[in-house]
């Protein structure tokens, strides 16, 4: 059974930091690609970034050198650690992974950002 849970949201002023965990069970921690996704109520869900099993990151443009993306094996968990926060930035946040073709979301957490 794979099961993904996010952590670590909170409500900040803008230009502050926060650090997202998602811990992952029911995976071969290693070996799959992680991912953040967000999405405002209403919309749909968007693409943050991944990091897949040999720590290569990638970013939406929107988030590219603010927010970064890692990954500790041993403890499985992923972090997102998201500075320079902005209001535009407030929603659910959620980690993803595929497996068997299929793909599984954590419960989300939520993080504001007050102007």
């Amino acid at each position: 059974q794979v099961y993904l849970t996010e952590s670590g949201g909170d409500l900040v002023q803008a230009g502050g930091s926060l650090r997202l965990s998602c811990k992952a069970f029911g995976i071969n921690f290693r070996i799959h690609t992680l991912g953040w996704y967000s999405q405002v109520p209403g919309k749909q869900r968007v693409w943050v970034g991944n990091i897949t099993s040999d720590g290569t990151t990638t970013y939406a443009d929107s988030v590219k050198g603010r927010f970064t993306i890692s990954r500790d094996n041993v403890r499985r968990i992923m972090y997102l650690q998201m500075n320079s926060l902005k209001p535009e930035d407030t929603a659910a946040y959620y980690c993803s992974t595929v497996r068997a073709d299929r793909r599984f979301w954590g419960p989300g957490t939520q993080v504001t950002v007050s102007p």
